[in-house]
């Protein structure tokens, strides 16, 4: 690639200041700006378009990144974002729009409280490179020139200056970050092998202040764990007070209950394991709250399509003889969309299911020993959760953690009972099953054997259509919970372990590369998730966008695991299966 100096920027700049906005066409391509070489490899031809995306790359001869830092996989992640969010915090403390609408802005795809994957950074041994989004400054449709210059030479150069040179970055607070990150995904790492499912450490804190703010609560109970429940991990790096071993509840693989009064920390503690499948930035108070990567919030989901999907182990002998073995609605019922969410999880390898009786349909966790004698069996089709959650994990090895709060039938069932009062963490096992012997509940069980895993589902190619009037591929995100792929929106509201909109670009694009490499129409969707997943892991997330070149801006995507992009699959409207 031809590179141009910074005297040819500026030069262009001052020629087509005033001019019509498409004149900064003429910027696309590189640029020696000296500390840092610039990249414009796309402008926008409107002030009101997406902005334009530049790069830039900082030499490490100036950068000067210890290699240390970013020697792993898991630390390169977590110093690449520390980098995006330093690179943000620049742009928050100094830059100032420069033009009308949208003009001038220079933003960062930068994180919250979970740590990523992303495209934001990318550290390499000779170079560290960001990537921006700029919008080129305008007065209505006309060029800015001289305000342009001062972003793309001075706005930028300090961009570089304090957020992509180690030795102006708090060098204490990035090896923490990183340290921490790597600490956790230790304890990931063991969880299995010590029969574990997840791990709340002691002083968590796990309480956000809002629905909408995910830092922590000011003033909430730090976590602590019953003494029967407490194991200890050994750290690859010392905790900020020196020490090395981290001490914690650990929940075993089985069915385990969240127990306890209203407004007791029930549903706060299964949203922290939720979220504990990702990192979490230090100082969140969830740092170390850290769950297996394959467990999956379940929920009913009035209202989703379902399409061709084994619901017969939990509804079958529906009235006028429907086929629930490959069963087909256009408008699940949330019993359905329910049983529909669990097996489409375990299809792609799920091996934790998380469940909260707060979004749960009733009907499918649930009937009671009154129901079964005033509704018999055979007049139900619907098998309940609470008959069926052994088998899953004796037959399957799917583990279940349930937050309820209003029927003691599932004592029967569970292993391990934990009980939240007044935020604190009580082992009730023991307990429990004295008010099993004690108060029978007369209940039956209404489910014969499971027959074994439902049999794979293979996706027709043809039925995942990316283009739009004359485009070959549009995909866009509206919100976290709002893919547009092609023609058709994806509801996602119901997947909750999508915390990003950036994932949603991700999973938009891990779709249409799913189609283009991975689909022929006989291949499952289990095996099409897990090429996925190894593509990523082998070539980076640059891969996922369609009009990738080589050193060029890919956009700004976070991961998804594999999980929420079946999620995405299964929720497309236009989906057929063979």
């Amino acid at each position: 690639m031809k590179v141009d100096g910074r005297d040819d920027l500026e030069l262009r700049l001052d020629r087509i200041d005033g001019k019509g906005y498409r004149a900064y066409k003429d910027l696309a391509g590189a640029y020696d700006m000296g500390d840092f070489c610039l990249y414009i490899d796309h402008v926008q031809g409107d002030p009101f378009a997406a902005p334009s995306k530049i790069r830039m790359r900082v030499p490490q001869s100036l950068a000067a990144i210890p290699r240390k830092w970013f020697s792993t996989p898991i630390r390169r992640m977590a110093l690449e974002d520390f980098l995006g969010r330093a690179v943000a915090a620049v742009i928050d403390d100094f830059h100032t729009r420069r033009g009308s609408s949208k003009s001038g802005q220079i933003t960062v795809d930068a994180g919250g409280q979970e740590v990523f994957e992303r495209t934001t950074m990318v550290l390499r041994e000779t170079w560290v490179e960001v990537r921006l989004q700029v919008g080129l400054p305008a007065s209505g449709r006309r060029v800015l020139g001289r305000q342009a210059r001062e972003l793309l030479c001075n706005d930028l150069a300090r961009i570089a200056q304090k957020a992509l040179h180690w030795q102006a970055l708090d060098t204490e607070r990035a090896t923490h970050f990183v340290c921490c990150i790597e600490n956790g995904e230790a304890i990931r790492n063991e969880l299995r092998g010590r029969g574990l499912i997840a791990f709340i450490a002691d002083g968590s804190i796990l309480p956000r202040r809002s629905g909408v703010n995910k830092q922590p609560l000011t003033g909430a109970v730090p976590f602590v764990s019953p003494p029967t429940w407490r194991v200890s991990f050994r750290l690859p790096n010392p905790l900020t007070d020196g020490r090395q071993e981290l001490q914690g509840m650990g929940i075993p693989a089985g069915v385990t209950l969240i127990v306890g009064g209203g407004y007791h920390g029930k549903s706060t503690l299964l949203q922290a394991l939720e979220q504990g499948v990702y990192p979490q930035i230090p100082g969140d108070g969830r740092e170390y709250v850290v769950t297996v990567p394959e467990a999956v919030k379940i929920r009913a989901e009035d209202g989703r399509r379902v399409v061709r999907t084994d619901i017969s182990a939990f509804i079958d002998n529906l009235p006028l003889g429907r086929d629930t073995t490959r069963f087909c609605s256009e408008d699940a019922s949330g019993s359905t969309s329910q049983a529909a969410n669990i097996v489409e999880a375990v299809e792609v390898g799920a091996r934790c299911l998380l469940l909260d009786e707060d979004t749960s349909a009733t009907n499918f966790m649930i009937r009671d020993a009154r129901m079964q004698t005033l509704v018999h069996k055979q007049g139900e089709p619907i098998t309940p959760f609470v008959d069926r959650v052994r088998d899953l994990y004796t037959e399957q090895d799917v583990s279940s953690v349930i937050v309820m709060g209003g029927s003691g039938d599932y004592f029967d069932v569970a292993d391990h009972l934990i009980q939240m009062r007044n935020y604190q963490a009580e082992d009730s096992t023991a307990e429990a099953k004295r008010i099993c012997n004690a108060l029978p509940t007369g209940r039956r069980a209404e489910a014969a054997a499971l027959a074994g895993a439902p049999s794979p589902r293979c996706p027709i190619a043809a039925s995942l259509n990316a283009s739009r009037g004359r485009r070959e591929v549009k995909i866009d995100v509206r919100a976290r919970d709002h893919l547009l792929f092609g023609e058709q929106s994806i509801e996602l509201s119901g997947v909750t372990q999508i915390l990003h909109s950036s994932q949603t670009r991700a999973i938009g694009y891990a779709l249409y590369l799913a189609v283009s490499r991975f689909m022929d129409d006989t291949t499952d969707m289990s095996t099409i998730c897990k090429s996925i997943e190894a593509l990523l892991d082998r070539e980076g997330l640059d891969v996922l966008d369609p009009f990738h070149r080589d050193e060029k801006h890919p956009g700004n995507f976070a991961r998804p695991r594999h999980f929420e992009i079946a999620a995405a699959m299964n929720r497309l409207r236009t989906l057929r299966i063979q």
